[in-house]
């Protein structure tokens, strides 16, 4: 029978999400691969458990993780009723929907009937009674925001949900989608959207200085742009790499000589610090004052120990930040 760490709050540092009374740990644990249908379940439990262990309280999913759809919930699930369930009070669980989970004119966007079905359906997956977040997890121009506003209220309503969240949107959507939940009074809580020293997305599209302006939070997923932010491919590709097990998300042609060159140079910035570049990649996003946590993944317990090594240098001297935005913006 799994029992937690006694120790596992010792070293892990705790931020507001935005101006809300919502603590989430500097790193959360995202269940977006290795917990699908063809994955190892030990090493699924021992992801959970290494990450549980050293202060990671908060697991991401989304109803179509997988592969197939539905099953990183489901297996998520069992582990949570096998070796979770008592912890169940210190544990932030969150999962979303929007994007496309099943058959038929229903099964996606930000429609009323697609939202609170799925949600319906994700907590029967998980063995849950309630999610501590709910999520639109993609920007649905067809849908008017209200509705799926009134349908991220509705589940924390009915006790469904905690809080709210939505993934994916830009500036302008975001401030929409604000001004409905403020009005209706929901616990909004996060953006989550993708952002890296690679990924300036959220910069320029208006989401950063909106979150900012109006006292909000960010989670960040894929710190480490699939892996480029490692010195995994320096000298070349790896044959257990996810460019060859999975090239959905990450493609060879994503490493021109330019990239490579600016990954390179990234990395004599933390042999300087002291640090991985997979290190020095999750304490760059950690330490802008928007970011409330950063989710990363994870094949193997070790890389979760790895990128918390953060935790000990987190913070950044003006001249390496400089440096960093020198090598990003090189053409």
């Amino acid at each position: 029978m799994y029992a937690a760490a006694e120790n596992r709050y010792d070293k892990m540092k705790y931020y507001r999400a935005g101006n809300t009374g919502l603590k989430l740990p500097a790193m959360s644990l995202g269940l977006w691969h290795n917990f699908g249908k063809y994955d190892n379940e030990d090493n699924m439990k021992a992801l959970i458990h290494t990450a549980f262990d050293h202060g990671i309280t908060h697991f991401d999913l989304a109803n179509n993780y997988g592969p197939e759809p539905g099953r990183a919930e489901v297996n998520f699930g069992r582990i949570y009723e096998e070796d979770l369930r008592p912890y169940r009070d210190e544990l932030l669980i969150s999962t979303k929907a929007g994007c496309e989970m099943w058959d038929g004119p229903y099964g996606q966007l930000g429609s009323r009937k697609h939202l609170l079905s799925s949600l319906d359906q994700s907590l029967k997956r998980m063995k849950l009674d309630y999610v501590d977040i709910f999520y639109l997890h993609c920007m649905d121009l067809e849908t008017p925001v209200e509705e799926s506003m009134l349908a991220l209220d509705q589940a924390v309503k009915s006790g469904k949900a905690l809080y709210v969240g939505i993934s994916n949107h830009d500036g302008e959507q975001a401030a929409k989608a604000m001004a409905v939940l403020n009005e209706l009074r929901t616990p909004f809580v996060l953006y989550q959207n993708s952002y890296s020293i690679l990924n300036r997305k959220i910069e320029n599209n208006g989401l950063k200085q909106f979150a900012l302006e109006h006292g909000q939070g960010i989670i960040a997923f894929k710190p480490l742009e699939q892996g480029l932010l490692t010195d995994k491919y320096l000298n070349g590709i790896p044959h257990d790499s996810r460019m060859y097990r999975d090239g959905r998300y990450l493609r060879e042609s994503s490493l021109t000589p330019e990239k490579l060159a600016k990954i390179g140079d990234l990395n004599e910035i933390a042999i300087g610090r002291g640090q991985s570049l997979a290190q020095m990649a999750v304490a760059w996003v950690s330490q802008d004052p928007v970011v409330t946590s950063v989710l990363i993944g994870a094949s193997r317990p070790e890389q979760i120990l790895d990128n918390l090594g953060m935790l000990d240098n987190s913070e950044f001297t003006a001249a390496e930040l400089a440096e960093i935005e020198e090598i990003v913006n090189r053409i």
